[in-house]
């Protein structure tokens, strides 16, 4: 697989709205299902794109993503009050046992993928917290995203999550995209 990280010099790209048709604002949202007191991470936040789209719905969000350079981008294109830059590995994440009330990645899922990183994403969500992964399929044509060969399929995403004892709700498998929500 892939892992690794998106090149801070083509950045721009991951601010361009057409990124809506694979995942929107209201889909994200509505697969999160949060309450306006949570406490959620965008998981390989890069720009902040989803973040500021998530952010006025919760409590506090924390922009989570190994590249500092990706956070000042993220700082110039705004940051909203709520927001916490976090940089950090999934792997490694600087959070207590439990602290989150949900998660997220769009489009990350295959550059951190590891055993190690879904044991750690199950030990800072909370009992009955969301996970929220929508990532490039294995299964899609190569269109657009990264290619066929760093991307997982939906069963192999289920895999990570329910390995790492996350309960899969619901499965989106789309021509391109995948969309997996699971509950810890």
């Amino acid at each position: 697989m892939g892992f690794h990280t998106f090149p801070i010099e083509r950045a721009d790209k991951l601010e361009d709205p057409s990124r809506y048709r694979f995942c929107s604002r209201e889909e994200l949202l509505e697969m999160l299902g949060l309450d306006s007191d949570a406490v959620v991470a965008d998981l390989g936040s890069g720009t902040g794109f989803y973040s500021r789209d998530v952010a006025p719905f919760v409590d506090t969000l924390y922009a989570v993503d190994v590249q500092e350079a990706m956070h000042e981008y993220h700082r110039e294109a705004g940051l909203l009050e709520n927001v916490e830059l976090v940089t950090a590995g999934v792997d490694s994440l600087p959070f207590d046992d439990d602290e989150l009330d949900g998660a997220f990645s769009t489009m990350t899922h295959h550059e951190y993928a590891t055993d190690e990183t879904m044991v750690e994403l199950a030990r800072v969500i909370r009992p009955d917290g969301r996970l929220v992964t929508v990532d490039w399929s294995g299964d899609g044509t190569g269109d657009d995203g990264p290619d066929i060969d760093e991307r997982f399929n939906v069963s192999d995403v289920v895999a990570h999550l329910e390995d790492a004892d996350f309960t899969v709700e619901r499965i989106h498998n789309r021509p391109e995209t995948l969309a997996v929500v699971a509950r810890r």
